[in-house]
């Protein structure tokens, strides 16, 4: 497994998190196993492990390595928590969701992720729903694809990008990676090279509902934690990072008396990570896909 996939952060996950043998572990979002596997070996014979991912080929490469009877794999999105859990499952001591977009989906043309490469805009992490990139391009109106790339992609005058694919589009379907391309340099020109991730990762976002997915599982997932259980989450762009952020920050605030400012009741959980620990200059070297990568952790107080 190694081979294809290198787990981000994984030692500090494991510092952080410090499965213990019997925990009971949700990884929301499986991707390779990378990081379930190194969970689970860590929680032992004893342990459990509930896994989900939105993509089923994703399942099929991890299961191999993950086919115990101690494990669970799910077929579905993590915003969808706590719905699409096992009904015997209620409560776990490890939770971690990785928001990474797995090696698979990277590294395959098809699966249209990458700006690299002439491939059909897809972006789907699972292939099974409709809404494509194309058809987001196709199917907005100028305003909304304006917003879009304004709030995912965080981009500057997107007005120009929107005038110059509705250029394309009088010629031909704007469907293929390499159209959006001649659209971005038409618009951004010399700047286009640092505009195209942006891009992409605003349609990628929009596709899979991410913003969306994520706020939902923030706001359901901790409810899921056992008393002592640990929280994690590592993301990788600033977006991702606020809902995070404003969330645990949310969790971790102590009620207090409204006229006196003091503390009437500690809040149910507790900040592990003072500040987001990203990689180290040689995990960076060693795995460059790392470089935007920040772990944040909280725990749920004992009762």
């Amino acid at each position: 497994m190694n081979t294809l996939h290198t787990p981000v952060l994984l030692d500090s996950v494991l510092e952080v998190l410090n499965p213990r043998p019997g925990d009971r572990i949700l990884d929301a979002t499986l991707g390779l196993g990378g990081h379930a596997s190194a969970l689970l070996k860590r929680a032992g014979p004893k342990g459990v492990l509930v896994a989900l991912d939105a993509d089923e080929r994703n399942i099929a490469l991890a299961e191999p390595h993950l086919r115990k009877k101690n494990v669970t794999l799910v077929h579905a999105n993590f915003g969808n928590i706590p719905r699409c859990l096992p009904d015997s499952e209620t409560q776990f001591d490890v939770i971690l969701a990785d928001l990474g977009i797995s090696s698979v989906h990277l590294d395959d043309p098809e699966r249209g992720f990458t700006f690299r490469a002439d491939a059909p805009l897809d972006m789907r992490l699972d292939p099974s729903q409709v809404m494509t990139a194309a058809k987001i391009i196709k199917h907005y109106s100028d305003d909304g694809l304006m917003r879009l790339f304004r709030e995912e992609g965080e981009l500057s005058r997107p007005d120009i990008l929107v005038r110059c694919i509705r250029k394309i589009e009088k010629e031909k379907p704007l469907e293929r990676s390499l159209d959006l391309n001649a659209a971005v340099e038409s618009a951004y020109g010399y700047k286009a090279p640092r505009v195209l991730p942006q891009v992409y990762q605003a349609l990628r976002m929009a596709v899979n509902r991410e913003r969306e997915m994520l706020a939902q599982f923030v706001e359901a997932t901790p409810h899921l934690l056992a008393p002592g259980g640990r929280l994690g989450i590592i993301s990788f762009h600033s977006l991702e990072d606020r809902i995070v952020k404003q969330a645990f920050r949310s969790l971790t605030l102590p009620t207090k008396d409204e006229l006196t400012g003091q503390i009437t009741r500690e809040a149910d959980y507790e900040t592990i990570t003072k500040k987001p620990i990203v990689p180290s200059d040689k995990e960076i070297r060693d795995n460059p896909r790392s470089r935007s990568a920040k772990f944040r952790a909280l725990r749920r107080r004992m009762l």
